[in-house]
Formats: structure tokens, C-alpha cells, sequence
């Protein structure tokens, strides 16, 4: 049980960490004009590969639209849960909106994954038809997509380092700089073979690296969804950790799961054996789980062991 001493650290350290919150949330005001430029960008990028993708009959240069499409609609998403995010809590959503990350990855990756089937589908057909492709407009055109993407990558790489959002994006545009690379080599061996089949291929080819690079996203925003142990943290370390501070005796009811796609929580029930546990103690634990794990909003709890928690693995069936 958390004595009166106990509960107001916590309801102190709980207002601290909405600051660290805050402040976390803030930095990331610093790429707002970044997503724009990037958004626009691949938005005008993909009206543009449809357009010469459809007057050069090469469905390569579609399924590179449908990659850059994805992105432009990951990168709205991840604009808008950036200002979703910031939104202050509110009496029904107490911790604000900051899962809204969580969901648009997860939709991102479906819709993704979605029409990049429609696409690989298109390929398919195309085997069967000996349709020619313009190969120096799918070479030019890639050629741009190269660069568009290239820049946009550029804008969001400072923050790559501290947000999961912008580390996922910056590196799906960078993958996409490297798939548009192949439409132009495809491009250049048309051109010089006449080959029909190697635009369908290269279609395929694309298809195949959306799908490796999206089937990562899509699992993991679905074990965030459902409240999973973010990747990167074992929970095994974390008990470890938390039985080995002085006073502990045993531990249990350890969550961790993921507010955000940023931000990581965990709640732990800790039966100490002597008793009341000071300050010192919650702030050290909460600075070493951060530390260590990479854990932000931390809420321990701690009981004397006088009384039998009904939360303790002998009362819970």
C-alpha cells in the first residue's frame, strides 16, 4: 500500500514527466515545416508518375505512384498525429492522443500493403501482353522521383534520431530513393533491349520491396495496438532491475506498453521490506528506468507486505 508521503511524489513526478512530455512533443515542432515540404513534394511527385506513368504505358512507373502515394499518406498522417498529439488531455482522454501515432502507422501500413496488391495484380496481367513501354520517360521520370525523394529524407534525417515517426519515415524515403533507382535501371534496359516483360518485372520487384519494407511497420503497430512490450525493451531486464533495488522483495503487475509510438509507460506494483520507501528511491528508479529502457511515465506503487495485494499473483487466477 503507497503511503500519504508516496502518492504525492507520484502525483509530483507524474506532473514532471508531463513537462518531459511536453518538451519531447515541442522539439518535434521544429519539423512541421519538414512534413509539409516533404508531403508536398511526394504529393506532386505522385500526380506526375501517373500522369507519364499512364502516357508511357509502364505500369513500373504506377507501382512506384502506389509506393510514393503510401508515403505522402504516411507522411499526412504522421503531420496530423504530431497536432493530435499535442492536443491537452481531457476528461475522457486522460492521456490526451497520443496513441493516434499508433493508428495511423497501422493504417498507413494497411493501406499500403493494399494497393500494392492491386499493383503486383496489374503486372501479373501485363506478362501476357507484349505492350510497349517508353523507357527514356520511365527512366526521366524516376530519375525525378530519385531526387524528390532524396530531398525529402534530407528534411526529416536531424530528427530521425529521437522520433520513431520521423526515424520510419526518413527511412522509407530514403528506401524509396533506392526502388525509384531500379525503375531507372528497368527504364534503361527497355530502352536498349526492347524487352516488354522487364517493366512488369520491375513492377513485381517494387511490389516485393513495399511489402519488406511495410511488413515491419504493419507487425509492430499491431502489437502496439494491443499493448504489447514495445520492441526493444525485454521485459525480463526490466523485472531484473526492479527485484535488484535495495528494499524490494518481490515485484509484480509489471505493464509496460506504448502511449505513443514515442513514448513508453510502465506501472509496477513493488512489496518492499521495509516498509516506506522515500523519494530518493521513486525518483532514482524513474531516472534509471528512463536511463536504461527507455521508459518516460512510470507509476510504481509500493506495499509494506502487511496486507496481501489483491493484484498479487496468489489472488490473481
Amino acid at each position: 500500500m503507497c503511503n500519504t508521503a508516496d502518492l504525492a511524489h507520484k502525483r509530483r513526478m507524474s506532473h514532471a514527466h508531463s513537462h518531459d512530455h511536453h518538451d519531447h512533443a515541442h522539439s518535434v515542432t521544429n519539423f512541421g515545416t519538414a512534413f509539409a515540404i516533404a508531403t508536398a513534394l511526394n504529393l506532386a511527385l505522385v500526380v506526375a508518375q501517373i500522369i507519364y506513368g499512364l502516357a508511357a504505358n509502364s505500369v513500373a512507373l504506377l507501382a512506384d505512384a502506389g509506393h510514393n502515394f503510401g508515403d505522402a499518406l504516411g507522411l499526412v498522417l504522421a503531420w496530423g498525429t504530431y497536432l493530435l498529439g499535442r492536443a491537452p488531455p481531457t476528461e475522457r482522454f486522460t492521456y490526451g492522443f497520443r496513441s493516434a501515432s499508433i493508428l495511423s502507422a497501422l493504417t498507413n501500413a494497411v493501406l499500403l500493403l493494399v494497393a500494392t496488391g492491386a499493383i503486383a495484380w496489374e503486372a501479373i496481367l501485363r506478362f501476357g501482353k507484349a505492350e510497349q513501354t517508353d523507357g527514356v520517360t520511365v527512366m526521366i521520370v524516376a530519375g525525378v522521383a530519385i531526387v524528390i525523394n532524396g530531398l525529402a529524407a534530407w528534411l526529416l534525417m536531424a530528427g530521425r534520431k529521437n522520433d520513431l515517426n520521423i526515424r520510419g519515415a526518413f527511412a522509407h524515403l530514403a528506401a524509396d530513393a533506392a526502388v525509384s533507382a531500379g525503375v531507372v535501371i528497368a527504364g534503361g534496359v527497355l530502352l536498349l533491349t526492347g524487352w516488354t516483360w522487364v517493366d512488369p518485372v520491375a513492377s513485381l520487384l517494387v511490389s516485393v520491396a513495399i511489402v519488406w519494407s511495410t511488413w515491419g511497420l504493419l507487425r509492430e503497430s499491431l502489437n502496439m495496438s494491443m499493448n504489447a512490450v514495445p520492441q526493444g525493451i525485454h521485459l525480463g531486464d526490466v523485472r531484473g532491475y526492479l527485484e535488484k533495488l535495495p528494499g524490494v522483495g518481490s515485484v509484480h503487475d509489471l505493464h509496460v506498453w506504448a502511449m505513443s509510438t514515442t513514448e513508453t509507460a510502465l506501472t509496477v506494483h513493488l512489496v518492499c521490506d521495509g516498509g516506506r520507501m522515500g523519494d530518493t528511491f521513486l525518483m532514482d528508479a524513474a531516472h534509471e528506468l528512463e536511463h536504461r529502457f527507455g521508459i518516460h511515465h512510470c507509476t510504481i506503487q509500493i506495499e509494506a507486505g502487511e496486507r496481501e495485494c489483491r493484484l498479487s499473483p496468489a489472488n490473481v487466477v
